[in-house]
């Protein structure tokens, strides 16, 4: 993308994640572009790409509307997760490397690092990290069948609504699950591995229904 397509991107995502635009609602390029301070061509680049992430949905001959998840569709997205994501664990642990338990071991630290700091915590920065965390475990599963289901179940909007609803305390609890995991995984036990990981997503779940049925 171009910086103004990326500008785009990240400013009607946001939007998005804070609820301005509301799930079904119709998105107009006009209206985008005068909020994104750009022409109509970087904010079409910006949809484009916004619904490969699962965030808008083109509809024919209607235009493009924010994405809309159902309290069931979350549910279901999580309960999907912790089956797929704990199985993955669970063969990662007979076969992941020392290569890649190093891998673990630094998005933790960096994780930890980025939780720790003062002042406002780097949600994004967050976000990258924990995907290269599941990403590297998936990757050690040594499962393309299993890689391709949880890339196509793992929703963006609904992993960045997570994050961005957890309170400093619920960031290091996430993280020391990671920590569990990493032990269970260089112990190759993995009973231990999937339950932690089913225990790590369904956790998530729980802390998104508390912060947005509050709502």
């Amino acid at each position: 993308m171009s910086r103004a397509s990326r500008n785009a991107y990240d400013t009607i995502r946001q939007m998005i994640l804070d609820g301005a635009f509301k799930n079904g609602e119709h998105l107009k390029e006009e209206e985008l572009a005068d909020i994104c301070g750009v022409s109509r061509t970087p904010v079409r680049d910006a949809l484009r790409n916004l619904a490969a992430d699962d965030y808008v949905e083109n509809r024919p001959n209607q235009g493009t509307f924010v994405k809309q998840w159902s309290a069931e569709d979350i549910e279901e997205i999580f309960t999907l997760r912790a089956m797929l994501e704990g199985h993955s664990a669970r063969l990662a642990a007979h076969k992941i490397s020392k290569q890649q338990l190093a891998s673990l071991k630094n998005c933790h630290e960096t994780i930890a690092r980025i939780i720790n700091v003062k002042g406002d915590i780097d949600i994004e920065a967050f976000l990258d990290e924990n995907k290269s965390f599941h990403a590297i475990l998936t990757e050690a599963s040594e499962s393309k069948r299993l890689a391709n289901l949880i890339s196509r179940l793992v929703a963006q909007p609904v992993v960045a609504r997570t994050a961005i609803s957890y309170s400093r305390e619920d960031l290091n609890h996430s993280n020391a699950q990671h920590a569990e995991l990493i032990e269970a995984l260089q112990s190759r036990n993995d009973v231990w591995a999937e339950s932690v990981m089913r225990s790590h997503i369904l956790s998530g779940y729980q802390k998104y229904r508390r912060y947005y049925e509050a709502d």
